[in-house]
């Protein structure tokens, strides 16, 4: 069973919201696979980890930087796991047949848009059918994340 986490983006972008999510998760000695939508959403949010926070640094990389085994974070937009991953990162709507496999999943969805909202809540019933454990965090006023029931 896999605990998955949705993060219903609010206040704050994708680009903005992630560096938090996957600094924490590195903290706590995780590996993570980000799948996104395109090859260009996996460049603009390998910019977006680069640039997060002049005074830290987010190692990962993507196809292009090769390596892929020796990678802390690594960016997709295909369901693989070179770098022994306990962590998946979904984002654009992105899927994964995959979810099992990890001891983590977070979803993020934008809360401004309603078709990611909808396929968001179709996502989890599908998670609640294949008994995973789901949970909810939805960012309050000034953008920290809140889980609610």
């Amino acid at each position: 069973m896999t605990d998955v986490r949705f993060y219903h983006m609010q206040q704050k972008r994708l680009e903005q919201a992630l560096p938090e999510i996957v600094a924490k998760a590195l903290e706590r000695k995780h590996r993570i696979v980000i799948k996104a939508g395109s090859p260009e959403r996996v460049t603009a949010l390998s910019n977006a980890l680069w640039t997060a926070d002049p005074a830290s640094f987010l190692p990962h990389g993507a196809v292009r930087d090769g390596f892929e085994a020796e990678q802390p974070v690594w960016l997709t937009t295909e369901d693989d796991n070179p770098n022994a991953a306990t962590v998946l990162i979904l984002t654009d709507n992105a899927t994964s047949p995959n979810v099992g496999d990890y001891a983590l999943c977070c979803e993020f969805f934008d809360g401004n848009d309603e078709d990611a909202v909808s396929a968001a809540r179709q996502r989890w019933k599908v998670y609640k059918e294949q008994s995973h454990a789901t949970s909810y965090f939805q960012q309050d006023e000034n953008g920290r994340w809140q889980q609610k029931q």
